[in-house]
């Protein structure tokens, strides 16, 4: 099998110790580990971590927001990042969790021209603009960004959903780009 990632990683089958345990954790619902796990092998604390943090964005069961917008954040995020594998995985669910094939396009296509008012208005477009300025303008935020998120109508919980999103998603874009990862041999999405 051609190799995963830049530096060197180790398949679930030639695991043992607290790897073999971390990548019982990080199966999939298909029962495979994705490569992004892998790459973490030769630290299996940082994939428990990444996964426990992965878990909190987006999949508790307390999050507020549709699974189908967080999706397309975390796609939004990938994409101005420029992290094919995050948006192949993560845009697929989206497209899944929305059901309409034409909308899904719809969303794409406006998302990738970074001009999201194209497929989205009121909460959900000020939130994506949140989203895109904390991802490629960090240090320009400030708090009049979260009184005009407020304003549109999110509450400070949506507003946290999402902010942990984003910063979720640039953590593992920058994982994922910094080491060269593939989705070789990867189960794309979660959903069926």
């Amino acid at each position: 099998m051609p190799p995963i990632a830049w530096i060197k990683t180790i398949e679930p089958e030639d695991a043992s110790g607290p790897l073999a345990l971390a990548y019982e954790q990080a199966k999939t619902p298909q029962g495979t580990v994705d490569n992004v796990m892998k790459a973490h092998s030769l630290r299996p604390r940082t994939m428990e971590g990444h996964l426990a943090l992965y878990r909190s964005v987006l999949h508790a069961e307390d999050i507020v927001l549709p699974l189908w917008f967080l999706e397309t954040i975390a796609s939004y995020v990938s994409m101005i990042n420029a992290c094919d594998y995050s948006l192949t995985h993560h845009f697929r669910n989206a497209r899944q969790l929305m059901g309409d094939a034409a909308r899904a396009e719809a969303v794409y296509g406006a998302l990738l021209a970074c001009r999201p008012e194209q497929a989205f208005d009121g909460k959900e477009l000020a939130l994506l603009r949140y989203a895109g300025k904390l991802t490629a303008e960090v240090g320009a935020m400030e708090q009049a960004d979260v009184e005009a998120l407020r304003a549109t109508g999110a509450d400070d919980g949506e507003i946290l959903e999402v902010n942990q999103v984003c910063a979720y998603f640039n953590y593992s874009n920058r994982l994922l780009n910094g080491l060269g990862v593939s989705t070789k041999g990867d189960s794309i999405g979660y959903y069926d």
